[in-house]
């Protein structure tokens, strides 16, 4: 099992970046271009317990991807968790924590929990790819947070 946490400091109230998370079509907004994910699955404005979303993405060396998540575990304002149920890996669960600073700051965490497939061979691949990867993407992730908000 591997585990990556990330945490950001956004000028904004807890409420604009719930409302921004809470978006399921804004995570194109937070994923890096050259994996060229594309959401296939119709999203509701807002997400809610239990929902199903569809992905399909490129990832460099590996090719073409669908990834189902379910939306889970959601505290209005506070996390929600989304978990693969379909993807490339063997197990992918995402928590993403939001909590007000003070009335004009917020603390964003992202931890991930994920383990791969194919035994020592995916634990040679985590090592020498799979884990810089996830630490680019998760880079780019906090600075579109930082351009969107501050």
């Amino acid at each position: 099992m591997h585990f990556l946490e990330r945490e950001i400091l956004l000028n904004q109230p807890v409420e604009n970046i719930w409302k921004f998370m809470a978006t399921p079509a804004n995570l194109n907004e937070l994923t890096p271009p050259e994996l060229n994910f594309q959401i296939v699955s119709e999203l509701p404005e807002k997400m809610y317990n239990g929902l199903i979303i569809e992905y399909r993405i490129s990832i460099p060396l590996f090719g073409n991807w669908r990834w189902l998540t379910e939306i889970k575990h959601i505290r209005e304002g506070v996390y929600f968790v989304d978990e693969q149920r379909i993807g490339p890996y063997r197990l992918w669960y995402h928590e993403h924590h939001i909590e007000a600073v003070d009335q004009k700051q917020t603390r964003m965490t992202d931890r991930v929990s994920y383990k791969l497939p194919f035994g020592l061979l995916g634990q040679m691949v985590h090592q020498f790819w799979v884990k810089n990867m996830l630490e680019t993407i998760f880079t780019y992730r906090a600075q579109r947070l930082t351009e969107l908000f501050g």
